[in-house]
């Protein structure tokens, strides 16, 4: 468990010290494990991510070995699309992984089939400086399958070098709505002559449309695990990119290929598209792969709707799998990546912001400006009026699969929004919770 220093800190999540405070000088969990009889234990860590991710995780498990002799890690990673397929196979051949990550979308979904362990029932884990909004989005039926490891959310993306050579202002992102990035956007193509889009983001994924939806009032999933979004705003999500399109704020249909999630392969690196979508821990990484100056903002909408659309939300879950041969020393890993400071002194914000206030505060010395100023922005947007977020429900992968179908079926012309929405409702309502 970390060592306190000071008055101890409340569990709301307290980021806005992670920006201000010195780092802490924080000790890890220490406390070593006990050998098994044969040897040492060796636990099956599984992850997704790019090798820079492996490679600071790698580090940061050399010191949890160090910190607990008699405990060995063997890991495994890969990119995010191949994963839920490994995952699932490692599951049902009977050799999951001791630890792992897991996606929002497929945490309840493996909670229900018994597959993993109640994390609040070991006693190895200390989740006292975790606060409850970030604990609430791994709960089931009163049980924890699923613990955070960082918080996140989604931003958009600005190449400002390509807007002052266009001679195009960027709106004030605190006051925005969504018809202000599309004059934005649309300014900036015809300004480039059609060189630079000014907007790409991402239609298919259905972060856009979750946050749509709670501007509008609505719970895209709600509390009872149901499909709360309407067919309207579904529909609107859709219209949206066909008037931006058809405005020329946005690209033609099939601009986009499969050029890898990375941001050295984006189109804004690329240059040819002006704004886009992210998950703001990835802001660094943009800022890096563009040549030119990337400013990072708020997505629009969130003053002119009737709530803010803004959620603190998991980049990713750790879980234990319920036959794990190891759940003690599993149990000891996911306290070291929750609450040691000196492994998150390499993984810093890979994974989002930390969830222990404590160790967020700890590594604010090591962070760049770019990552400061991603975290400054999770800091100031938790300090709205946020709205609730839940465990996606069972069926979400199908719903997620779905938006992605009908978002090309729309690019192309082949269905109409309307359409769209009504077939997304359909498809989504019938496979939510079976």
């Amino acid at each position: 468990m970390m060592k306190t220093v000071g008055t101890p800190i409340s569990r709301r999540l307290v980021l806005g010290a992670a920006i201000t405070a010195a780092g802490l000088a924080l000790s890890g969990c220490g406390g070593g494990a006990t050998p098994s009889a044969g040897g040492d234990v060796e636990l099956n860590f599984v992850f997704w991510g790019d090798a820079n991710r492996a490679k600071v995780t790698e580090e940061a498990l050399r010191i949890f070995e160090e910190k607990n002799p008699g405990i060995k890690v063997k890991t495994e990673y890969q990119d995010s699309g191949p994963y839920a397929d490994k995952l699932a196979t490692r599951f049902a051949g009977g050799n999951p992984p001791d630890v792992l990550a897991m996606a929002n979308r497929s945490l309840l979904e493996y909670a229900q089939r018994g597959t993993l362990a109640d994390l609040k029932s070991l006693k190895e884990l200390d989740l006292g400086n975790v606060p409850d909004t970030v604990l609430s989005r791994g709960e089931v039926d009163g049980k924890l399958y699923g613990l955070a490891t960082g918080v996140t959310t989604i931003g958009m993306v600005v190449n400002k070098t390509i807007t002052d050579q266009a001679g195009v202002t960027i709106p004030d992102d605190k006051t925005w709505s969504w018809e202000d990035y599309a004059k934005f956007a649309t300014e900036v193509t015809q300004k480039t002559g059609g060189k630079v889009y000014g907007a790409g983001y991402d239609v298919s994924t259905e972060t856009g449309p979750i946050m749509l939806a709670r501007q509008r009032g609505e719970d895209f999933y709600t509390k009872d695990n149901k499909l709360g979004v309407s067919e309207e705003t579904i529909r609107d999500w859709f219209q949206y990119s066909v008037d931006l399109r058809k405005a020329g704020g946005y690209p033609p249909a099939g601009f986009f290929e499969q050029i890898g999630g990375s941001p050295a392969q984006s189109y804004l690196a690329k240059g040819t598209v002006a704004s886009q979508i992210i998950p703001i821990n990835n802001y660094k990484g943009y800022n890096d792969a563009v040549e030119g100056d990337v400013v990072l903002l708020r997505i629009p909408g969130e003053t002119s709707g009737e709530r803010r659309g803004y959620s603190a939300d998991p980049t990713m879950l750790w879980s234990i799998a319920a036959k794990s041969k190891h759940p003690k020393e599993a149990a000891k890993l996911l306290d070291f990546l929750t609450n040691d400071a000196d492994g998150a002194a390499h993984t810093l914000t890979q994974r989002g912001v930390p969830v222990n206030p404590e160790v967020a505060e700890s590594i604010t010395s090591k962070l760049s400006e770019d990552d400061k100023k991603f975290v400054d922005l999770m800091a100031g947007i938790q300090k709205d009026d946020l709205a609730p977020a839940y465990v996606y429900p069972k069926g979400a992968s199908v719903v997620a699969d779905t938006l992605k179908q009908l978002a090309t079926e729309v690019e192309f012309g082949r269905v109409t929004p309307a359409d769209a929405a009504k077939t997304f409702l359909e498809k989504s309502n019938a496979a939510i919770n079976k």
